[in-house]
């Protein structure tokens, strides 16, 4: 078997046993992973600290909600995306961030069709999040948003 390299999470061998398909299980493995990675990040962590606190559990099962109705059509989630992130801080490299840390935790948890799914739905709904907050190469040509309220 060949030794990990420094900075490897998983060798071949167990990257072939990581699940091909979504479950709930699998959507609150990664969602609870990413996000505890999301709170240590330097950039994007302060985001998600000043809005949520140390109330993180009812974020987390909202997530679960989320990423089932856009992974499994479970229909469980109940919510406007675009109003909840309008008023946050948010620019391309928050973005950018996000989605290399979700790409990365995704990429650790799954692979096959699962991982394929995951990540397409991230990188769509993170262009969709930006041209509705006028962020980055494929916002309209808007007037600037205020994020003061």
């Amino acid at each position: 078997m060949p030794s990990q390299k420094a900075g490897e999470h998983f060798s071949e061998q167990s990257s072939a046993a990581l699940p091909e398909r979504i479950s709930e299980e699998l959507i609150a493995e990664l969602v609870d992973t990413f996000y505890g990675r999301v709170r240590l990040d330097p950039l994007i962590g302060p985001i998600f600290l000043d809005k949520l606190g140390d109330d993180w559990d009812a974020h987390l099962a909202k997530l679960r909600d989320f990423w089932s109705s856009v992974t499994l059509m479970s229909g469980r989630y109940r919510g406007k995306p675009q109003q909840v992130h309008m008023p946050l801080p948010l620019q391309m490299q928050h973005f950018e961030r996000w989605l290399a840390l979700f790409e990365q935790t995704v990429t650790e948890l799954c692979t096959g069709p699962a991982k394929f799914l995951f990540i397409d739905r991230a990188r769509r709904i993170a262009d969709s999040l930006q041209i509705s907050l006028n962020i980055g190469p494929k916002a309209l040509a808007l007037p600037e948003r205020s994020t003061s309220g």
